[in-house]
């Protein structure tokens, strides 16, 4: 009977073999006869042992295994393997001493080291290295040393990690982020980190940050070959697309006239290809030995991975060795890395670098927490890279609450295979829920409502004074919704067959990627309807209308869906798509099933003050106003603003401004707006690793001050004001239809109850952790709650894996019972938290908006002074109808205060001195008691 140690052995053996190694005894060992040789129980120098597998490449000593039983953990092993390294006899050929490879392994698990790395560091690998493999490290020789390294980059030598250290500065003309991107990048890769995550905006170019980084490791880092993952095969193709017009800053050649690009549509690997662009899916199915049909690549591999209870292990395919790729970017990596694609990840000995817009919390866990660059749709727009949204609401009656057809009418009966229709006399009534519409049963006039609004009001509202239909992308629930759709659209514009199309899986006369070629480059069609076959991914730059006729629960799938619209435009090309728009400068989500209000998105429309006119804005500013909501709708117009300017005009405001571009002003107050710079610039300013929560408000203070002081010269205000209104259109986004009362489904009452749950057993969880918690849990309260301690506690839900908003938790109590909670449709603030955790930890019955109850207290205090003699005038009633307002938004009031915006503009401190004389501090101390209590 074997044991424990003989199986390991049996099972290192056959790893080594499927790996083209020879494994013998010494007795028979023949070193020259093959190239990579294997001998057992190895008898090194005295002192030393006997090494369990001693490795020779081409004749030469090269390294050594440690071979121990299933269960044993390595990384204690690995002294005993250096050990062994160094214990070659001393006459014995060797490449170098001591020897540069180390495993250990137990035949399940097994770990490398490779003494050529600078600070060699072991790690996990599926399985051996082939000989052929561990002999070209040892050719290129050992790692570079920093003395007198080669001028021309190209021509140095040593192992990947080796010539990391040494990588020439980036010459590439890019688009923010992406230096910096690929900047953090090879910083990872030089500090030998196995994983990277960036998260970057839907459309602020992934792919292209992909090309230039594999082209400089392939250049100048001496990587072997790159693999490209996406979920679909038409993001395969369009990947191939980038990769060939990506032109080398370096010699003028285009990519793949300097090196041989793949796109694997079968099972066989090019092994001259040195980057390699595949489907998760058919690399899954070429480990697995399988074929996979070009097809069925064209489905995303979301959610797939729910349906194998357990996942077959992917074992070692000796036609595709571990090393195959050095490097594995992996594209919408959210969704590449459960466990039945993990495999294929973990399979190579590669380092992954996983590209996503929409990371979870899974995400973040897999890459190890190394985010490396994250790069928001906020500042996307902020830079030019991409374009905000707005949202444009239709609501149906039929959408929002079903219908009932009475019995004794005919309804037609589709067969959903074969779409063959029958008339049929209702016997009973027939009556159907919001949620049944389009799978159970198609209502056709609620189609052609919808579809017939969105043509009523587009030229009218959505884009006043255009003519031509802008390209629309219509996502529907199915593959027959989406045939209703098409129908309805057609009829409903007027317009022949090339108006509208079909996307999906079951198109066919033409491929699905030539239909989607031409909705991106052609003027037909205008309107696209698909199900998610251009959900993700799919570059369709010219896009401006979104439409939703299907819900969506993924919160990352929403994102991306959205995305489609956000790319940006050169306005020559979109006049070829669609003569009469002028710029690109936003897109519009027209949302007709309410998706856009169930909180399943980060990013929100950043102008968060559309009604009020862009003058009066930067005249707010100019007058002390500095709310995030006034600067962050002052920068998306100054964004739009950047894309439809002359360059005459440009040239105006950098003149203006004293030198600075609309560009580097809009930046500037996006970024102001960052708490992350705040808390740096608090570390400066005060010489601190750990400012006060003080310190970094002043220093955010600071940076929105300064980010602001240019608007404060009434030239540049009255400049950008003329330039505004030479390309203004109106967008009007209050227009509905009635309002009706509509319920929740089961579904939804599951997951507000979830939301609920989570976030009581947080606030439990947190109530001796967090500064508002703790102030909130003591009755009466031991201090005053201040402003940044519900700051704090707001961005500690907002991070993952919570990513719970006020409104998102409003909108969940109010699921659960509407009886109880006020102001449902107003808009939520920050303040609204302190009545949320009230609520939630049981010591009110009433979940009402924080500016209301305080107002309740303000009128009880009022009373109060009034009964007790005290009498004000309309002019102290005013003010102290201000400081009631302060104290809504901020939780109290502090004499410095006084000196802001709106108290600044009727006499400031002075002021309210005057008005209340030595009484003040008095009042305010009341107010601070009662007015938030």
């Amino acid at each position: 009977m074997s044991t424990p140690e003989d199986q390991a052995r049996e099972n290192i053996d056959r790893l080594l073999t499927q790996a083209g190694w020879t494994v013998c005894n010494q007795n028979d060992a023949n070193i020259l006869a093959y190239r990579g040789v294997a001998i057992q129980n190895f008898t090194l120098k005295s002192g030393h042992g006997f090494a369990d597998y001693l490795l020779y490449v081409d004749g030469r000593a090269a390294g050594v295994i440690e071979a121990k039983k299933e269960g044993v953990t390595l990384t204690g092993v690995e002294t005993q393997s250096e050990k062994y390294t160094k214990g070659l006899p001393e006459k014995l050929p060797a490449w170098s001493k001591p020897l540069p490879f180390s495993y250990e392994s137990t035949g399940i698990e097994t770990r490398f080291t490779n003494g050529l790395d600078p600070h060699p560091r072991s790690r996990p690998v599926f399985s051996f290295h082939n000989p052929e493999t561990l002999a070209a490290w040892l050719e290129s020789g050992k790692q570079l040393m920093a003395a007198d390294p080669p001028a021309d980059y190209g021509k140095r030598t040593g192992t990947f990690l080796a010539r990391m250290q040494y990588m020439p500065p980036l010459i590439d003309d890019l688009w923010p982020p992406k230096p910096q991107a690929i900047q953090n990048l090879e910083q990872s890769l030089r500090e030998n980190r196995p994983r990277s995550l960036v998260q970057m905006a839907t459309g602020s170019g992934k792919t292209l940050l992909a090309i230039v980084l594999s082209y400089r490791l392939l250049k100048f880092a001496g990587a072997r070959r790159v693999l490209f993952l996406v979920d679909r095969g038409n993001l395969g193709k369009q990947t191939l697309k980038e990769f060939q017009q990506y032109v080398s800053p370096y010699n003028n050649f285009k990519f793949n006239e300097e090196y041989i690009v793949q796109r694997l549509i079968s099972n066989t690997l090019d092994t001259t290809a040195r980057v390699c662009i595949s489907t998760i899916q058919r690399l899954y199915s070429m480990l697995k030995g399988k074929d996979l049909a070009e097809e069925d690549e064209e489905e995303s591999v979301e959610g797939l991975e729910k349906i194998f209870k357990e996942v077959e292990p992917i074992e070692y395919n000796p036609a595709i060795p571990i090393e195959t790729f050095d490097i594995i970017v992996t594209d919408e990596c959210h969704r590449s890395i459960y466990h039945l694609w993990r495999q294929v990840l973990e399979y190579f000995d590669a380092h992954i670098i996983g590209l996503t817009a929409t990371p979870n919390k899974q995400t973040f866990g897999f890459f190890n927490q190394n985010l490396v660059m994250e790069y928001g749709h906020e500042q996307a727009v902020a830079d030019g890279v991409n374009v905000n949204y707005d949202v444009y609401r239709i609501k149906t009656e039929i959408t929002e609450g079903g219908s009932k057809v009475d019995a004794g009418y005919y309804v037609d009966k589709r067969d959903r295979a074969t779409r063959a229709v029958r008339w049929e006399q209702l016997d009973e009534d027939l009556q159907y829920e919001a949620n049944q519409l389009d799978r159970d049963v198609v209502a056709a006039d609620q189609i052609r409502t919808v579809v017939r609004t969105y043509r009523d009001k587009l030229f009218s509202e959505i884009f006043p004074g255009r003519t031509h239909v802008p390209k629309t992308l219509i996502f529907a629930k199915d593959d027959s919704h989406a045939e209703d759709i098409v129908k309805i659209v057609r009829e409903e514009f007027g317009k022949g067959n090339d108006f509208a199309q079909k996307i999906t899986y079951r198109t066919t006369g033409k491929k699905p990627e030539d239909i989607i070629a031409e909705f991106r480059n052609s003027y037909f069609p205008r309107i696209a309807v698909t199900v998610d076959m251009i959900a993700t991914g799919t570059d369709i730059k010219p896009l401006e209308v979104v439409l939703f006729m299907r819900s969506v629960k993924s919160r990352s799938f929403f994102e991306q869906m959205k995305g489609r619209g956000v790319r940006v435009i050169s306005e020559h090309d979109l006049a070829v798509a669609t003569p009469d728009a002028k710029a690109k400068d936003h897109y519009v989500i027209v949302d007709a099933v309410g998706v856009c209000e169930r909180d399943k998105t980060d990013s929100r429309p950043m102008d968060q003050k559309k009604s009020i006119p862009f003058e009066k804005l930067l005249q707010a500013v100019a007058l002390g106003n500095t709310e995030p909501e006034v600067i962050s709708s002052i920068a998306v117009r100054l964004a739009r603003m950047n894309k439809t300017l002359e360059d005459d005009d440009k040239a105006q405001i950098e003149k203006k401004s004293g030198g600075k571009s609309l560009a580097t002003l809009t930046t500037a107050l996006v970024n102001s707006l960052d708490a992350d710079r705040h808390l740096e610039q608090a570390k400066k300013d005060n010489n601190t690793e750990q400012p006060t929560s003080e310190q970094v408000q002043q220093a955010g203070t600071k940076l929105i001050q300064e980010a602001v002081k240019p608007l404060y010269d009434p030239a540049l205000r009255n400049l950008l004001i003329e330039l505004k209104k030479r390309d203004e259109q109106t967008i009007d986004n209050v227009s509905q239809d009635k309002v009706i009362e509509a319920g929740f489904s089961a579904d939804a009452l599951e997951r507000a109850k979830g939301v609920v749950q989570s976030f009581e057993k947080f606030i439990q969880d947190h109530k001796d952790e967090i500064t508002a918690l703790q102030i909130l849990y003591s009755r009466p309260y031991k201090q005053r709650l201040r402003f940044e301690d519900i700051k704090e506690l707001a961005n500690t839900i907002q991070k993952p894996p919570h990513l719970w908003t006020e409104s998102q938790l409003w909108q969940a109590y109010a699921a659960l019972d509407k009886s109880k909670v006020k102001g449902t449709t107003a808009k939520r603030i920050l303040t609204d938290l302190v009545s949320l955790v009230r609520f939630a930890i049981h010591q009110e019955n009433e979940l009402v908006p924080f500016p209301e109850r305080v107002n309740a207290n303000f009128k009880s205090w009022l009373a109060q002074q009034e009964t007790s003699g005290r009498k004000f005038t309309p002019e102290q009633r005013r003010w102290l109808e201000m400081i009631r307002d302060h104290i809504a938004a901020n939780l109290g009031i502090d004499p410095e205060d006084f000196d802001y915006a709106p108290f600044a503009q009727e006499g400031g401190l002075g002021k309210v001195h005057q008005l209340f004389g030595t009484e003040l501090n008095k009042i305010l101390n009341e107010l601070n008691g009662t007015l938030a209590a």
